[in-house]
């Protein structure tokens, strides 16, 4: 319980540095339903997908907040959370989450 809750809390700090001061996260998640957050995926054109929350805390999604970490930083110029994979591997991502 431990392990997850400090997980969490890492997951919750990449985010904070993400979005701090940005408006345009703001306006992003401004459609957000309460425990959900709105990301960005895919090359090139970017679809939008709203996700809960708790996803943050799992594993695989925290190797994919590393690796939007490290392309783009965390001024990204589109102001949203990006994740740098297909939309594919995000869907297939996300439904195996919803699952567990």
């Amino acid at each position: 319980m431990g392990i997850q809750i400090a997980g969490l809390v890492h997951a919750k700090q990449k985010l904070q540095r993400t979005l701090s001061g940005r408006i345009g996260n703001v306006l992003a998640n401004a459609n957000a339903p309460k425990g959900h957050i709105a990301v960005y995926v895919g090359e090139g054109n970017r679809r939008r997908f709203v996700i809960p929350i708790s996803y943050l805390n799992h594993p695989l999604f925290q190797d994919l907040l590393n690796r939007a970490e490290e392309e783009f930083g965390f001024n990204h110029p589109t102001g949203g959370l990006t994740i740098p994979c297909s939309e594919e591997y995000f869907i297939s991502l996300t439904t195996i989450l919803s699952c567990s």
